[in-house]
């Protein structure tokens, strides 16, 4: 059989002394596009912290005893794993065709047999159990015990399977490491079908990565041009904590996505994000979080006032807090989704050493609360839209809706009122700008563009973050320019 290398299964007949031998197959990195280990890991940590501290004292009994005592306290969703779509098309062919399968994997024996199951296609399981830890050399040894000379044919994906692959009939690869086609080069070995089921690494990182999200914080430029303090030097203070805070926002959204996987795979649309779907691993994740957050950091320190620093530590704190714990606490959620938007203004304030009014605080809390209200609002509203159950486990209830409508448009009023006040009574507004009556063109403006947030929302036509929203919205772009001009017009 001549060697290829395709993204859809190949349906040409096999060779009667191939189609003879059983077919086996990896699950880890194969059949499942991710690391069921690391899966059930992350897991335990979102669901059993505490028992994450056990995880040194069961390594010291040996890999497989870490996969059954994790396996045993947690149970993966074998129903919305990152399958390797191509793979299972071509195992349904060779089913079909009267052939052999065998899972023959490294997972423990439990989740193995759980994934072989709800697939229907293999007619046994080869996995560890315990004791045994079923990879390279220990696989190798359980095949050749169990097929003898009938022999086998393999699919694999990553270097441990290079002895199995090596001995293997037909070797077959499934989204292959890097390294591992080398070593088959190196090794001379013939790759006879491959199974490629994975987006492309940098487009993948790039999504993780989340840069349109960077959007929110330009609202780290926001004390400089309300206090009216436009100098170059400032600015580029700006701009500096800018790069870091986004650099630090990107570690935090990899860390919530890493923590989110599980239900994440049960989102209509959130299984496509790069960890949910496979296409990046977890330890990738890891290495690229910890070096966004080392840089965000090493920036702050080297560059920026030691204030800055601090509120960026809060965001981190705050941001690990809500992805492990809080954002299943029912308004609990919301609170801290608006506080870490008015972190980024603190540290936005910090980094370029000017005053905060108080009534800009306040606008800000209550501008904030309401935006974090229709994000919930607008959730609730597609998954019943959708007909769906929910199932992100963050304690809110169909039902709830009016009363988060409610919550949310009373703050948007209150934001609008809080701005009335500061234009009609605060002495700051004299001193900062020439024509402060002109400010009264804004709120009218800002009444049409929190009272279409909501509009679109109550429609279902808002299904992203309403920051995000305003900075990519067409008519939100065009509210904003005709505030800005507004509020020009009113300090000439």
């Amino acid at each position: 059989m001549g060697e290829t290398s395709l993204n859809q299964p190949s349906l040409e007949p096999l060779a009667p002394q191939v189609a003879r031998r059983p077919l086996c197959v990896d699950l880890d990195g194969t059949v499942v596009k991710s690391d069921t280990l690391m899966d059930s890991l992350l897991l335990l940590l979102r669901s059993r912290p505490l028992d994450t501290l056990r995880v040194p004292m069961w390594l010291l009994r040996g890999k497989a005893a870490v996969k059954a005592e994790v396996g045993a306290r947690v149970a993966l969703d074998v129903r919305h794993l990152p399958y390797n779509r191509s793979l299972l098309e071509y195992l349904e062919v060779q089913r079909g065709e009267g052939r052999r399968l065998y899972l023959a994997t490294g997972a423990d024996q439990i989740l193995a047999e759980r994934i072989a199951d709800h697939l229907g296609l293999f007619d046994g399981v080869l996995a560890s159990d315990g004791s045994t830890n079923l990879t390279a050399g220990n696989k190798l040894d359980v095949l050749r015990k169990t097929f003898g000379d009938e022999g086998y044919d393999y699919i694999g994906n990553a270097g441990p399977d290079l002895p199995l692959l090596q001995h293997a009939g037909a070797a077959m690869i499934a989204n292959p490491a890097p390294a591992l086609r080398a070593r088959l080069r190196s090794h001379g070995i013939t790759v006879h079908r491959e199974f490629q089921d994975r987006e492309s690494p940098v487009k993948a990182v790039l999504k993780a990565l989340r840069l349109h999200q960077w959007a929110k914080n330009i609202l780290i430029f926001v004390p400089m041009l309300l206090a009216h303090v436009l100098r170059a030097g400032v600015f580029a203070d700006a701009a500096i904590a800018f790069v870091s805070f986004s650099l630090c926002a990107s570690s935090t959204y990899i860390a919530n996505d890493l923590l989110d996987i599980e239900s994440d795979r049960r989102h209509p649309r959130k299984r496509n994000r790069p960890f949910a779907a496979g296409d990046l691993s977890v330890l990738t994740g890891v290495l690229i979080g910890a070096v966004l957050l080392g840089g965000a950091i090493a920036i702050a320190a080297a560059l920026l006032p030691a204030g800055f620093l601090l509120w960026l530590f809060l965001y981190i704190v705050g941001t690990l807090s809500y992805s492990l714990v809080l954002k299943r606490a029912v308004l609990v959620d919301v609170i801290v989704l608006a506080g870490l938007y008015t972190v980024r203004l603190l540290a936005g304030a910090a980094a370029t050493r000017v005053q905060i009014s108080p009534w800009f605080a306040a606008f800000s809390v209550f501008l904030f609360l309401s935006l974090a209200m229709v994000k919930r609002f607008s959730e609730l509203q597609n998954t019943r839209a959708r007909g769906q159950a929910i199932a992100n486990g963050r304690g809110y209830q169909l039902g709830d809706i009016e009363q988060l409508r409610s919550f949310g448009t009373s703050n948007a009023s209150a934001a609008v009122l809080v701005f009335l006040i500061y234009v009609g009574i605060s002495h700051d507004v004299n001193g900062l700008y020439h024509h402060p009556d002109r400010l009264w063109l804004i709120a009218p403006l800002m009444i049409y563009w929190l009272s279409r947030v909501w509009l679109l929302a109550s429609r279902g036509e808002l299904d992203e973050d309403p920051v995000i929203f305003a900075v990519t919205d067409r008519v939100s772009l065009l509210t904003g320019a005709a505030v800005a001009v507004v509020a020009a017009l009113a300090a000439l």
